[in-house]
């Protein structure tokens, strides 16, 4: 099979996985930093990383995550019969999101290398369909993160997603409340998903859990009927931030500030160490981002904050 293009770029939002009580199974994509995979055709087969985007990201094709999910979307291929019009394929990657920092990177750029791969091989409106895709995306993400769809779905596709299945791949785009605004605060700190993982209860009393779920129904419930009440109040999570508290200084300050300075609910973003507020307002929005900013600076930590909004479009690719 021949395609026209020979370069493209891969745009993919990164966001918020466990969103709320959501753990593995609700996450949104966020507007602002993204991470870009660049790929074109190769002389050398396989996948080759010319720059993996970070000193501290490996340039090794069988370690990064973009490019085991493009190895993935190669393999997709192959088995269909399709015939590469190179040996292989060549990424730059451009890190628009921290690492280790609760914004869903690896995830990101694991989609952003199925995307590129897929966009490459085959014509414009053909290639893998959407849960083959997150497949693929999977196989990046579990390598250094565990395998979850919780950042990846709302990566590809946009929106609000709840992960209804992983197998088989089950995904349900949730609406997206208006007028939503997210501050996210990331001290100067670094927490692998791993680590962040490790520290989880192995079980938990059924109270928590008929919690937990009732606060994952109330916010599918509130995104539906555009209650940004609802949606603060059901970021109550009992499970993974009570668990990751010792891990996150300054978190349970910053939380403090921000619901005293008016946000409507406050959490965790994925597995730390960035937080995240919910506000209904760019005004309030601006003043949980200084209330939390402060917190942060108070525990000794240097922060940064911006405000998002849910980003809608997810991966786009487009010719270089």
């Amino acid at each position: 099979m021949s395609t026209s293009r020979v370069r493209v770029i891969a745009s993919v939002p990164g966001g918020i996985g466990n969103f709320g009580p959501g753990l593995d199974v609700l996450g949104c994509a966020l507007t602002g930093a993204r991470d870009e995979v660049i790929a074109e055709w190769s002389q050398t087969a396989g996948i080759t990383i010319l720059d993996a985007g970070h000193p501290q990201l490996p340039n090794d094709p069988t370690k990064n995550t973009a490019s085991i999910a493009a190895a993935a979307v190669i393999r997709a291929a192959t088995s269909r019969g399709v015939r590469l019009s190179h040996p292989g394929i060549a990424f730059t990657i451009k890190k628009g999101l921290p690492l280790s920092g609760g914004q869903g990177g690896s995830a990101a750029s694991a989609v952003a290398g199925a995307v590129a791969a897929n966009a490459l091989i085959w014509p414009i409106d053909s290639g893998l369909q959407q849960n083959e895709l997150l497949a693929c995306a999977l196989e990046g993400e579990e390598a250094v993160a565990g395998r979850h769809l919780d950042n990846i779905a709302p990566s590809l596709l946009g929106g609000i997603v709840l992960v209804r299945s992983l197998n088989p791949i089950e995904v349900v785009k949730i609406p997206a409340p208006t007028g939503l605004r997210i501050v996210l605060a990331t001290p100067t700190q670094q927490l692998t998903t791993m680590r962040a993982r490790s520290v989880l209860p192995l079980e938990v009393p059924r109270s928590i859990v008929v919690h937990q779920l009732a606060q994952v129904a109330a916010i599918i419930a509130a995104c539906h009927s555009n209650d940004l009440a609802l949606l603060g109040r059901a970021m109550d999570d009992r499970i993974a931030e009570p668990a990751r508290l010792s891990l996150l200084p300054g978190f349970a300050d910053a939380k403090l500030s921000a619901l005293a300075a008016g946000s409507l609910g406050v959490s965790i973003s994925g597995a730390g160490p960035t937080a995240f507020a919910l506000s209904d307002s760019e005004i309030a929005a601006s003043k949980i981002a200084h209330a939390m900013q402060s917190a942060y600076q108070r525990a000794g930590l240097v922060c940064t904050v911006r405000i998002c909004e849910i980003d809608t479009q997810g991966a786009i690719v487009k010719d270089a």
